[in-house]
């Protein structure tokens, strides 16, 4: 009696033609989905630095003259990672007069030279 066990090649060739399937339907919402928690965290990042430089303006009556003199008052523990170029040394600087007429850092943005997904530039937002 032939008491083989395992699995037949065509049983094999279904199973990887399935796993397959599955794969390139699901890499591409992978894919988008980590770009858009990257575009989420540069929204965030560019939105709470904003705020800082606005509120230092605000409290010191003059602008900050860098990201650094933000860290070193206080009001950020530290200058938070661009999540497309990851790193802390990126970003673009926009100095500026701001609304007190002192020069100084007047706003930031990513030094990404990557497009979103809705078709900007990172470093336009």
């Amino acid at each position: 009696m032939n008491d083989r066990r395992g699995f037949t090649l065509i049983e094999v060739m279904v199973v990887v033609a399935i796993i397959v399937t599955i794969l390139s339907i699901a890499v591409p919402f992978y894919t988008t989905a980590m770009v858009r928690a990257k575009e989420s965290v540069l929204q965030s990042n560019l939105f709470t630095m904003r705020s800082v430089i606005d509120q230092f303006t605000y409290d010191k009556e003059e602008p900050p003259q860098s990201l650094d003199e933000l860290v070193s008052e206080g009001y950020l523990r530290e200058v938070p990672l661009d999540p497309f170029t990851e790193s802390r040394d990126t970003w673009q600087m926009i100095n500026d007069a701001g609304p007190t007429g002192e020069s100084g850092l007047y706003d930031v943005r990513s030094g990404s030279d990557r497009t979103a997904l809705n078709g900007t530039s990172y470093s336009e937002w």
